[in-house]
């Protein structure tokens, strides 16, 4: 084989492995553990509008929403709008910035997490979302489809100071669900570090 054509072939697969769920389609289904040891699915809140938060708190652009309790007043303010809010941790267990389920609740205790916070050190949901980086955001309707996805806000440092200058993308598209209009831009870039995948 050429190369040329394996260079293609081998940046086919990567993309193909990362590809995710675009806008529109069905939020892919899965089951996972919290950090208490429950097992949750996604299935658990059919007809219920879900907040899926790519998380690692090793990641400066993650801490930049935690330092502050800010991501934690967002999922407390989406949760009064009935809005379910799942942190999902991808980080695989051989990499140095990876938590123990008990030291991931000691942390989300410590930050004022406010949601809940599952393990997916084998990477595999996230790859099926296609999240590249932490936070990258999703939300998904209550008929199961994916209707946001990308970035939290629009100031793409990991500069907390800058939270309340940005349009926070994900808490305009829940307002805009609640109040029945178009989500003005459903699809972004996500900002922050890359995924730790296995």
């Amino acid at each position: 084989m050429k190369k040329t054509s394996l260079i293609t072939l081998l940046l086919l697969s990567a993309i193909s492995l990362f590809a995710g769920v675009d806008v529109g389609q069905k939020a892919p289904a899965f089951t996972l553990s919290d950090v208490e040891g429950r097992t949750v699915s996604l299935s658990d809140f059919k007809g219920q509008t879900v907040v899926l938060e790519w998380i690692n708190p090793g990641c400066p652009f993650v801490q930049k929403f935690y330092n502050r309790p800010d991501m934690p007043a967002f999922q407390k303010k989406a949760a009064e709008m009935g809005v379910v809010w799942l942190s999902i941790n991808s980080t695989h267990s051989g990499d140095s910035q990876y938590l123990t389920p008990v030291a991931s609740k000691a942390w989300a205790t410590q930050h004022g997490h406010a949601a809940k916070w599952l393990m997916d050190s084998e990477g595999t949901v996230g790859k099926a979302f296609g999240a590249r980086t932490t936070p990258h955001m999703f939300i998904i309707n209550p008929e199961g489809e994916v209707v946001y996805q990308g970035a939290i806000d629009s100031i793409r440092d990991a500069n907390a100071a800058s939270i309340p200058k940005a349009t926070n993308y994900v808490m305009e598209a829940l307002a805009a669900m609640k109040a029945g209009a178009p989500i003005a831009e459903p699809r972004t870039r996500p900002y922050g570090c890359t995924v730790k995948y296995k």
